[in-house]
């Protein structure tokens, strides 16, 4: 099974910028896509962005779509996200996860990294 950590996260100002990053263990040669969700109060967790290591095909969730880039550093089993402009509606816990190829759907999940934007 691919274990998965996330840091990066913290207290920004609205406006300001980070960068979250998912180090990946374990089990990850079987890893057909990864990607970063996330919670945020009162909703529902929803996709932020997603990337195939394979082809490089990246998707992006419509409420960060311009302000969001996902990335991976392969030889580091490294993934990471950065996020610019932040706003205060972007505060939430952001995980990473994992799909496996023979999944249809993201299993392997970290701990979470908490993000709070400040007005």
């Amino acid at each position: 099974q691919e274990h998965l950590v996330e840091s990066g996260g913290g207290l920004v100002q609205a406006g300001g910028s980070l960068r979250l990053t998912c180090v990946a263990s374990g089990t990850t040669s079987n890893t057909n896509a990864m990607g970063w969700y996330r919670q945020t109060p009162g909703k529902e967790r929803e996709l932020v962005a997603t990337i195939r290591p394979a082809d490089g095909r990246i998707n992006y969730g419509d409420s960060v779509k311009g302000r969001v880039s996902i990335s991976r550093d392969d030889a580091k089993n490294t993934m990471y996200l950065e996020i610019d402009r932040l706003k205060p509606e972007d505060t939430g816990l952001y995980y990473c996860a994992a799909r496996p190829n023979w999944a249809t759907a993201f299993i392997n999940w970290g701990q979470g990294t908490q993000v709070t934007v400040s007005s």
